[in-house]
């Protein structure tokens, strides 16, 4: 179990001898571009030498509001905070991570307004403008380091991103604050925390006048892709940089699992779901998606990845009965075995075959006029009501399976 209020993903090979690179996405809850780029490196990418540390969500209250912070900026809290702030834990714990001997670099991922040029030319191209930055606090470090150049490292990673731009205006530079001298509020930055403590760090600010969130990820996974290259760090992506490729991805929110026994494929939820049974007093909700995450509100649960809320869950509370958990299901002629939490695709029809007298089977969407147990029955798609269906396409219907007055589990059934 992660012991941080925030998700960290290590991908290592050797941690003893080479350098690991740490990505933070989500400091600010209204910057999608920063946390579904690391999303997508969690999930996408394998190192081969070297080492990657993924924060993707750390701001996950303020992901959830879309909010730059609902308890104040996280990102002006890193000199000195009050024990009482309710971003203590979040600052000290990232501070820790960022102390780790065999940190080498760090990126914070933004999005930032407008579009950077040293020369004023209008409201959102002009001097004061943080989009499509690679941003340092100052030239180089005080001490050798082999990372220690920041405006030489930035200004490669500047000439990459350069080199595949979608459009000509998306052009990038790099903006030093110039933090001990110029700028007093980035003193209190995560990135001028970390170069005080003689860590590289940079910023990377895709802008958020950019068209798209995919336009978005886009460039920061370049800029990573960049950052990897120069400290040496190998690595293998199954996703490929294309901006379009990418935007299907992005519609990709996995699954969720419930207390090891209910399932749900979050493709194409519905926006609300009623009578999911769960426990009354904890649930474990454990997502596929690396920005999956629950909230509790009043008598629901709303379900997120990232910004986007993909779902409500309205419950109806049961004891958790331990049941076997071996299913055996009769797809399109073919038996098959299966455990609670998982899914199966049908073509033509479907039976639950059940030989429990004591566990009984609704499969919910469909009426028997008179049977309290559903297994042991045919069921096609056309004998399901589709207003039960869990997808917008209502191809997706619950199977629960029921002890007396308990839940044993559920699985799905898609129709193809």
């Amino acid at each position: 179990m992660n012991a941080y209020p925030f998700t960290l993903i290590k991908k290592e090979t050797d941690i003893l001898h080479t350098p690991t690179l740490l990505v933070i996405g989500g400091i600010h809850g209204n910057e999608p571009g920063s946390y579904f780029a690391t999303a997508l490196l969690s999930q996408y990418y394998t190192i081969k030498k070297g080492n990657l540390w993924i924060v993707p969500d750390l701001n996950q209250l303020s992901i959830q509001n879309n909010s730059r912070g609902v308890n104040g900026d996280l990102n002006r809290k890193f000199a000195e905070i009050d024990p009482r702030d309710p971003d203590y834990s979040i600052v000290k714990d990232i501070q820790t991570i960022i102390r780790e001997p065999q940190v080498g670099l760090i990126l914070n991922l933004h999005d930032g307004h407008g579009f950077y040029r040293k020369e004023y030319q209008n409201t959102i191209f002009n001097p004061n403008a943080w989009g499509q930055t690679c941003v340092i606090d100052q030239n180089t470090l005080d001490d050798t380091h082999p990372f220690g150049n920041l405006n030489e490292i930035a200004s490669k990673v500047r000439h990459r991103l350069n080199g595949n731009l979608i459009e000509n205006y998306h052009l990038f530079d790099v903006r030093n604050t110039n933090t001990r001298f110029d700028d007093e509020a980035m003193k209190h930055s995560l990135t001028y925390f970390a170069v005080t403590h003689n860590k590289p760090a940079f910023a990377i600010e895709t802008s958020k006048n950019l068209p798209t969130l995919h336009h978005k990820v886009f460039y920061q996974l370049q800029a990573i892709e960049g950052y990897m290259k120069i400290m040496g760090i190998e690595f293998e992506s199954s996703l490929e940089l294309n901006p379009d490729i990418i935007e299907k991805i992005l519609q990709n929110h996995g699954s969720l699992t419930i207390n090891n026994n209910l399932y749900l494929n979050l493709k194409d939820l519905k926006n609300s779901l009623s009578f999911i049974p769960l426990q009354s007093k904890q649930n474990d909700f454990e997502f596929s998606h690396p920005l999956g995450s629950v909230r509790r509100n009043q008598q629901h649960y709303d379900l997120f990845i990232g910004n986007q809320k993909i779902s409500t869950l309205i419950p109806s509370y049961y004891p958790k009965e331990k049941c076997s958990d071996l299913i055996t299901v009769l797809i399109d002629g073919k038996y098959e075995q299966m455990t609670f939490a998982k899914d199966f695709f049908a073509t033509a029809d479907f039976k639950i075959v059940n030989h429990d007298p004591n566990t009984r089977v609704n499969i919910i969407g469909f009426t028997k006029k008179g049977a309290k147990d559903e297994s042991n029955v045919r069921i096609t798609l056309k004998d399901l009501d589709s207003k039960y269906a869990i997808d917008t396409f209502r191809k997706s219907y619950r199977i629960e399976f029921y002890r007396q007055n308990c839940f044993c589990g559920m699985v799905l059934v898609h129709f193809k």
